[in-house]
């Protein structure tokens, strides 16, 4: 009599780090090198675009409900998952923490340590820098904002792009685990993509 087929829990990660961090285009460049089968949320997309809430105190906001409920429902549809965002704690770190306590697989937390006047130069070396001045990102600066979870990743500012990367993709477990989701397990267009990938490979 056959095992039953071992139902592996996706991975859960997420990316913080002041604006400026270099955190986003990390995120996404790592989800790029996963591939299908890896759900990419980013904060100010969901809170700006889909919201349209502003991050502030004055108020209860909805974001961070409404991201983490995000991230589980990707999660249990069998999508892994990375969180990228300033996600400060002020407002943040309950739902993260129950999040991640809820979870029932592997999860990893980056925190991208980096000084305020590397974060200005970093966003005006962009390609498309955000409509933000100093001034603002000053305002929204804090330092070191760990969520202070057991086995969170402090990535210095002296880590280059690539190796911020690579110890995103490394640290988390995405280099090991496969895709669960329906699309890159069963679809066609996917199928015949892996194909021609392992052509391409095989020595003659």
């Amino acid at each position: 009599m056959s095992n039953p087929t071992k139902v592996v829990s996706p991975t859960l990660v997420i990316i913080r780090g002041n604006s400026g961090s270099g955190k986003t285009t990390a995120a996404r460049e790592a989800r790029r090198r996963f591939g299908r089968g890896a759900a990419l949320l980013e904060q100010d997309y969901l809170r700006r675009i889909i919201l349209r809430e502003h991050d502030s105190a004055d108020i209860d906001p909805v974001a961070p409900a409404f991201i983490t409920a995000t991230a589980r429902t990707a999660l249990d549809l069998g999508y892994h998952v990375i969180v990228e965002g300033i996600l400060h704690t002020q407002r943040y770190a309950t739902v993260l923490h129950q999040l991640i306590g809820d979870h029932p697989g592997p999860a990893a937390v980056f925190y991208l340590d980096v000084s305020f006047d590397e974060t200005v130069r970093r966003h005006l070396g962009r390609d498309e820098p955000i409509p933000v001045t100093p001034d603002e990102m000053r305002r929204w600066y804090t330092h070191r904002d760990l969520l202070d979870i057991p086995g969170e990743t402090v990535i210095e500012e002296t880590s280059t792009f690539e190796q911020t990367v690579t110890t995103i993709l490394h640290a988390s477990g995405l280099t090991t685990v496969v895709p669960q989701t329906p699309c890159p397990r069963r679809c066609p267009h996917c199928a015949r993509k892996a194909d021609q990938t392992t052509a391409a490979t095989e020595v003659p």
